[in-house]
């Protein structure tokens, strides 16, 4: 009798046996478009086990957590978001969870983002703290050896496509934008822009003006040569962009620039001191940095939006005027047609260095102030 259940206990181990081999060299998948499934830290194997088998990943639960007990004492399920969206064996996610292969969220910072787009883009994305992220950001000592005078890391956290899994640290991510900003410098300005130097500080300062004021590419070494052609003759940048980030640092929420804003005693306005602002607006792209290392020669020293995302340039004030007066027509009867777009009221704001009418009085100053005619 004994002999009989030793045996056909020894048959229904091999067959038992069988069964895991084959379900364990098996790919199944039991649901439809992906699976994003997230295992907390300390999570039990067999819950994991029975989440994996309920959203149909696994068929049988059985072959997964065999896999687990035999190698439990080297190896440990690691917590974190998976994706699946293809068949796969109880073996390849046995391995998937052991080697930590989580998910990775794309997340796109553009270029021009500032420091609370970025903390905005982030929270969203990945739930970060966006407190946690400006106070890190606030603090320049992590670029200093590239920039000794940087007061932040505004501007030094490269505008790229990321990938980071959730549960991310703000630090790690600064540091991943600090990193790719290092890659940029050395691969793509390693001749141009010498670690430490002032230069550094200088052209990614007005590369993050260029990058702000005009989305086009071709457009940026024209909108560089006439900051740069200004700051030689001593004038006011008048760079509405400064204006909204220097709002922005006093804590007030965006919105259309006001007289008072362009007042406001910030050293970030460029409508009130004529120098660059002490350090980047924003985290300008390749294309702005090169447009601020090499700025088209010229002798404008004036532009207004032409209301089709480009620029009209002037050399003088005068002939500026008739551009901010056709620019003012253009945008009224826009207005008697149709209401005015979304979006439009922003990019006269951050588009239009030419200035409207609001600006008159402050053109006419820097006239009076500058060696300009």
């Amino acid at each position: 009798m004994k002999r009989r259940v030793v045996a056909m206990a020894a048959v229904l181990a091999a067959v038992g046996a069988v069964w895991l081999a084959q379900d364990l060299y098996s790919p199944y998948r039991g649901y439809s478009g992906n699976v994003l499934l997230e295992i907390p830290a300390g999570e039990p194997a067999m819950t994991v086990a029975q989440s994996l088998a309920s959203r149909g990943v696994l068929a049988h639960r059985a072959p997964f957590l065999a896999l687990y007990w035999l190698g439990r004492s080297r190896h440990r399920l690691k917590a974190g978001e998976y994706m699946f969206d293809r068949p796969l064996r109880p073996l390849d996610i046995y391995r998937k969870l052991i080697h930590g292969d989580v998910y990775l969220h794309t997340v796109v910072v553009p270029e021009g983002s500032d420091r609370f787009d970025i903390a905005h883009i982030f929270h969203e994305r990945l739930g970060l703290d966006p407190a946690e992220f400006l106070r890190l950001i606030g603090q320049g000592a992590a670029i200093h050896d590239l920039d000794p005078q940087a007061p932040s890391l505004e501007g030094y956290l490269y505008p790229d496509t990321y990938r980071f899994a959730r549960g991310v640290t703000p630090s790690a991510v600064v540091a991943a934008m600090l990193g790719q900003f290092r890659h940029v410098m050395e691969t793509k300005f390693r001749e141009e822009l010498a670690p430490g130097s002032a230069r550094m500080h200088e052209v990614i300062t007005l590369a993050s003006l260029v990058e702000k004021e005009t989305p086009d590419p071709d457009e940026r070494p024209l909108i560089a040569g006439v900051f740069t052609r200004r700051l030689a003759k001593g004038m006011a940048l008048q760079c509405d962009p400064t204006v909204i980030y220097a709002a922005r640092l006093d804590g007030r929420p965006p919105g259309p620039i006001t007289p008072q804003d362009l007042e406001f005693n910030s050293p970030y306005n460029t409508y009130r001191y004529p120098n660059l602002p002490p350090g980047p607006i924003a985290s300008p792209g390749e294309a702005s940095i090169r447009a601020a290392l090499y700025p088209a020669e010229g002798k404008s020293l004036y532009f207004v939006s032409n209301n089709h995302h480009r620029h009209i340039f002037a050399q003088t004030l005068a002939e500026h005027e008739r551009n901010v007066a056709r620019y003012r027509r253009e945008v009224a009867l826009r207005h008697d047609t149709s209401e005015q777009p979304r979006g439009s009221r922003r990019a006269s704001r951050l588009g239009e260095s030419g200035r409207s009418a609001r600006t008159r009085k402050i053109a006419k100053r820097t006239q009076q102030e500058t060696s300009h005619p």
